[in-house]
């Protein structure tokens, strides 16, 4: 693609190390011409954050924990001193303990589905509150990502296929709350990646190697891929898509069983 978002800015959210589809994505907005700050939580991600920022030009980090209002308002108010305005945000922000990402979901615990459900999908509107004020006078747009376990059971996905199904319903209906104001909001579905939330899942291995045999293009995407799409819905292309669930999976979805010759 050409600069088809420059003079835009844009906050990451999410970023882990530099196999994250959030830095995926941050580096096609870069090339795309945007201009982008950061978001981290805790100074170990700090550090690995901090030089990924560097090498695409960015020095505008801050540190903050989506669960804590307080730590929310002073990363906003950080952000609003800089910049008077921002036209596109990305939340990539999903957790889920680990333990429980493993055999059987009617297991999961009262504690973590409850710190689920706030990190993976309502930290979405805590930001989405935040950020509108940037973006009411010209307009702009809230991306967050999910995965196919909101709409289907995977095994030990668990209550991440429940956190993301509140997520998705949670675009829809910002979508409609901010569509007014020429903000849109989407959900990006890439299928099974090999990053460090992934690794969480029990049986990823398993998982990204099904996806990968049976996928209709007969492949995982990449992280250029999702970092292309989130480009395209960020761009004036995209300026009439919003509440949509954009698969970009290699056509994983659509499959309502294996392959022929994976049975």
């Amino acid at each position: 693609m050409t600069k088809v978002l420059e003079n835009k800015r844009g906050l990451i959210m999410g970023v882990a190390n530099d196999r994250s589809i959030a830095w995926g994505i941050a580096q096609a907005c870069h090339a795309a011409g945007a201009e982008l700050a950061f978001t981290y939580q805790g100074e170990t991600f700090g550090k690995r954050v901090a030089p990924l920022a560097e090498s695409i030009g960015s020095d505008f980090l801050f540190d903050v924990d989506v669960t804590s209002d307080k730590s929310l308002d002073l990363a906003f108010k950080a952000l609003t001193q800089r910049w008077a305005s921002i036209d596109f945000l990305i939340h990539a922000i999903a957790y889920a303990e680990k333990s429980e990402l493993t055999g059987r979901f009617i297991n999961t615990s009262r504690d973590n589905f409850k710190n689920s459900m706030d990190i993976s999908a309502y930290s979405f509107i805590e930001v989405a509150r935040r950020v509108h004020p940037l973006m009411v006078k010209k307009g702009g747009t809230l991306l967050t990502l999910t995965y196919q376990g909101s709409a289907r059971v995977v095994p030990n996905y668990n209550v991440m296929g429940v956190a993301k199904a509140a997520l998705e319903a949670a675009t829809r209906y910002l979508a409609n709350d901010l569509g007014p104001d020429g903000i849109r909001v989407n959900a990006i579905s890439p299928g099974p990646m090999k990053t460090l939330a992934g690794a969480a899942i029990g049986g990823a291995r398993k998982t990204y190697k099904f996806s990968e045999r049976n996928a209709p293009l007969g492949s995982n995407a990449t992280l250029e891929a999702v970092g292309g799409t989130a480009v395209y819905l960020i761009s004036d292309a995209g300026a009439f898509t919003t509440g949509e669930v954009l698969r970009v999976d290699g056509g994983i979805h659509v499959l309502g069983m294996p392959q022929f010759d994976q049975l």
